[in-house]
């Protein structure tokens, strides 16, 4: 497995999504996920040039935190519990996967700092997948006026694991489309302005549909 030749693959295939719509790469942040790998191949990662981590377990999350700290920005991309928020809070920079006002209580209880959110939609209705429904969103976020603490920066979602391309355009497309109704309200709180959408399979999908930011785990560091 070479990280780097992999990365530079995914970066030419980003770069071509972007010329396809119109789009500057640089408006793509690349979430190297890597719950499935050690932490040496995080390392790995690291050194070829991502900054961005996502792990999706506190455990694992805590573990590879204590090797590596600082050389990289945290995204806690999992379901989070509320009672495990006390163990991140203070480790990450974003959390991708809020969508329950008990964990912004957490969040506002704990954090010493604005944390970067995206709230999670569960677009495809899946009901093997967490997240609101878009009908929820709004709502949501109106209730965390005054979570200082909360900042929304944008949504998120997971496709469904499918091959039909206009399937996933669609869900990516309404996510933009919720994003930018919330963004029109001009929440001090929520800009709301980024897309935290497309995995391996889908991400040039996702980006051509307006994504900002793309969470690659196997594609760019494998499985093991």
């Amino acid at each position: 497995m070479d990280v780097k030749l992999n990365l530079e693959h995914i970066r030419a295939e980003i770069k071509q999504a972007c010329a396809n719509v119109n789009r500057d790469p640089n408006e793509i942040t690349i979430i190297g996920v890597t719950k499935y790998v050690t932490i040496e191949r995080t390392k790995e990662l690291i050194d070829a040039g991502i900054e961005n981590i996502g792990e999706n377990r506190v455990e694992e999350m805590t573990k590879k935190y204590s090797q590596i700290d600082d050389e990289a920005k945290w995204h806690f991309i999992g379901t989070l519990q509320s009672r495990k928020v006390k163990d991140v809070i203070h480790k990450i920079d974003t959390i991708h996967s809020l969508d329950r006002l008990s964990i912004a209580k957490q969040i506002q209880s704990r954090a010493t700092k604005q944390i970067d959110c995206f709230v999670q939609v569960n677009v495809s209705g899946e009901g093997s997948k967490h997240g609101l429904a878009p009908d929820e969103v709004i709502p949501f976020i109106e209730d965390l006026e005054g979570y200082e603490h909360v900042r929304v920066i944008g949504l998120m979602t997971m496709a469904p694991e499918i091959k039909d391309e206009q399937l996933l355009r669609r869900t990516f497309q309404k996510l933009a489309t919720l994003r930018d109704t919330v963004k029109s309200k001009q929440l001090s709180y929520a800009p709301c302005e980024s897309l935290s959408m497309g995995m391996s399979n889908d991400y040039t999908i996702a980006i051509e549909e307006g994504a900002t930011h793309i969470r690659i785990g196997s594609k760019l560091v494998g499985t093991e």
